[in-house]
């Protein structure tokens, strides 16, 4: 198992179908970051609390709002002009790099706040993934396929 959240994050997105179910999600109002640091919750066996989620939203909650949707925002609106200009086109990637900046930043800060969170002993985890995914998303198949995907990562790492 990926002791850190980043390098979790990134194996799990560039599984098949990753990236796909994690847009969708973040178009059902998702905050991607959270629902990575959902998954690597799950894998390392941590209790899902109130208090621990309520932490994780609200470090996520004003970083999402206040840095990366603005940087996204500005990006997407981008690109159709950058497609015609050549130099738009290059700032509009230097935006693209600091929104995943941004991102890996947000991961960095849930991956501190709940490194300490033990395993919870007894073997009941409840659901990350269902306790941190917005109301609309629960019950969508892009969060089953993210559910899926993690649980598949778990086991290649476990060697199963």
């Amino acid at each position: 198992m990926y002791t850190d959240l980043w390098n979790h994050a990134l194996a799990l997105y560039a599984r098949p179908g990753v990236e796909a179910a994690c847009l969708e999600l973040q178009a059902q109002g998702g905050d991607v970051c959270l629902l990575l640091c959902a998954t690597w919750l799950q894998a390392r066996g941590v209790a899902v609390l109130d208090e621990r989620a309520q932490a994780l939203n609200e470090i996520a909650g004003p970083w999402q709002r206040e840095v990366v949707l603005p940087l996204r925002s500005l990006r997407q609106q981008w690109r159709a002009a950058a497609q015609n200009d050549v130099q738009l086109g290059a700032i509009r990637e230097q935006v693209k790099g600091l929104e995943l900046q941004a991102e890996k930043t947000l991961l960095e800060r849930l991956h501190e706040r709940s490194r300490q969170w033990p395993a919870d002993s007894g073997g009941g985890t409840d659901d990350w993934l269902a306790r941190l995914a917005p109301e609309p998303a629960r019950h969508h198949d892009a969060l089953t396929q993210l559910r899926v995907a993690a649980a598949t990562l778990q086991d290649a790492e476990d060697g199963a």
